[in-house]
């Protein structure tokens, strides 16, 4: 398994690592198989979809407007981010890409990014690929 780390900037964020995983699959030479992109942290997720600016500020903005933070979740009178675990279940903690003759198996518009929903801190993706 191959990790890849990550320093957010932001209290919520998408970080496209796209390129990482790829670079990963790349180094490892197998013609077909999957690869699992899985993020341990409960205050994160992992999607696919397209990089491009405006829709990224509009996944933004619908995480903000369906998980407003400071709603009186019972959670937060632990220590104040559970719209960051909501945000979470939501998003989901990995995503499965087929591999194809040696790539990534994704769409012409489809990224891979990670979803920071309680930072900024130091983060860590796993990827594992299994030849199949």
């Amino acid at each position: 398994m191959e990790r890849i780390e990550i320093g957010t900037k932001e209290n919520t964020e998408l970080i496209g690592i796209t390129g990482k995983v790829k670079e990963i699959v790349e180094s490892i030479d197998i013609d077909s198989g999957i690869c699992v992109i899985f993020t341990k942290h409960t205050t994160t997720g992992i999607i696919i979809n397209e990089n491009e600016p405006g829709l990224k500020s509009d996944i933004l903005m619908l995480l903000n407007e369906l998980i407003p933070k400071g709603k009186g979740y019972l959670h937060d009178r632990i220590d104040d981010n559970a719209h960051s675990h909501l945000r979470s279940v939501v998003l989901g903690s990995s995503v499965t890409i087929p591999i194809e003759k040696g790539n990534l198996a994704l769409g012409t518009w489809q990224s891979i990014f990670f979803v920071e929903c309680d930072g900024p801190r130091r983060r860590e993706v796993s990827v594992k690929v299994v030849e199949g």
